[in-house]
């Protein structure tokens, strides 16, 4: 029995912000921003990830540095093929046998969604490819157990989405999914310097905020942070302090809808799972649950115990890596 004629088992996180890629035996190889620039005359990607995100707002007219994936969704497609091809590669090297790849999604996404990143991942190079909901995937990275008969509520905060789900038994009983996340905060910092202080700023220094100061709680100290934009008065470039208690009336907004959706898919679980919850706690995971406060604000509007979990940013590709422990047992499945 050759074991090495499968090829390898690789887990992606196909975020909005970063893509993580998981490979079995490995663990996580590669970490990078979903982040393409392409040459718009002759179609050629110059750059992929890490490269390609220090050009973002900083392109001549013929090149186009992009977030192929929006709102956890692929909304363009062909880049996305070209991004996912450039990582496969980039972690399996030229293989000799294409790799089984399972795919993290959002846990609302439309069948049309879901055959889009069948298709590009299939056109990238996967010899078969498997799709697992991120709220499961999240729950498997933070270390619960899911197999178990009992109630357990993930709250996975990315870049384009948020996922709100409750596990039992390996499924989702009740879950939401959100368009509101990491990319939202941002969009609301820059829409609140421009409206209180007439400076225009761009995404990543609204994420430097965001990532530095950003709270949605008050904080017992206030902090502060000096940036540069654009004075929509002069056109000049002009430098800005900025406070965290400033961040809290920017970010509370979007925070507060993250809020509604836990507490809406709370008020439509199951009364025995309800008790789980409330025994068990909250979860939180994903990048976007780092903003300062934002478990706190959940814990008091909810009343429930509220965790981050380890490691947050990496719990889907964690989740996902573990799954594919399980891809033997899925292809029994489907065989018979």
């Amino acid at each position: 029995m050759f074991k090495f004629g499968f090829g390898q088992d690789v887990g992606i996180d196909l975020g909005t912000a970063t893509v993580i890629v998981y490979v079995k035996g490995k663990g996580i190889v590669l970490r990078e921003p979903s982040v393409v620039a392409v040459d718009n005359i002759t179609g050629e990607v110059l750059a992929v990830g890490q490269e390609a995100r220090r050009m973002l707002g900083r392109t001549p007219g013929n090149i186009v540095a992009t977030r192929p994936l929006r709102d956890g969704v692929i909304s363009d497609y062909t880049v996305t093929e070209k991004m996912l091809k450039h990582f496969i590669n980039k972690v399996c090297g030229k293989f000799i046998f294409a790799p089984r790849i399972m795919i993290c999604i959002p846990s609302q996404v439309t069948e049309v969604e879901k055959k889009a990143v069948i298709d590009a991942a299939t056109q990238a190079g996967a010899r078969k490819v498997y799709l697992i909901e991120e709220p499961i995937a999240a729950a498997i990275g933070a270390g619960i157990d899911i197999s178990k008969p009992c109630g357990n509520m993930v709250v996975d905060i990315g870049g384009g989405t948020t996922d709100i789900a409750v596990i039992s038994l390996g499924g989702s009983v009740v879950n939401t999914s959100l368009k509101v996340a990491g990319d939202k905060f941002d969009e609301y910092i820059v829409k609140y310097i421009k409206k209180k202080h007439n400076i225009m700023i761009g995404e990543r220094t609204a994420e430097d905020l965001k990532v530095n100061i950003g709270c949605v709680y008050p904080k017992i100290q206030d902090t502060e942070m000096d940036i540069r934009g654009r004075d929509l008065v002069t056109g000049l470039p002009k430098t800005l302090t900025v406070h965290s208690s400033e961040m809290l009336e920017a970010l509370i907004e979007p925070a507060m809808m993250i809020v509604d959706a836990v507490h809406s898919v709370l008020e439509r679980t199951p009364p025995e799972l309800s008790a789980d919850i409330s025994d068990k706690g909250i979860y939180m995971t994903g990048g976007g649950c780092l903003v300062d406060g934002l478990d706190k604000l959940l814990q008091e509007k909810t009343g429930i115990n509220v965790m981050i979990a380890q490691d947050t940013v990496s719990c889907v590709a964690l989740g996902t890596g573990k799954a594919l422990d399980n891809l033997d047992v899925l292809e029994g499945k489907t065989r018979n």
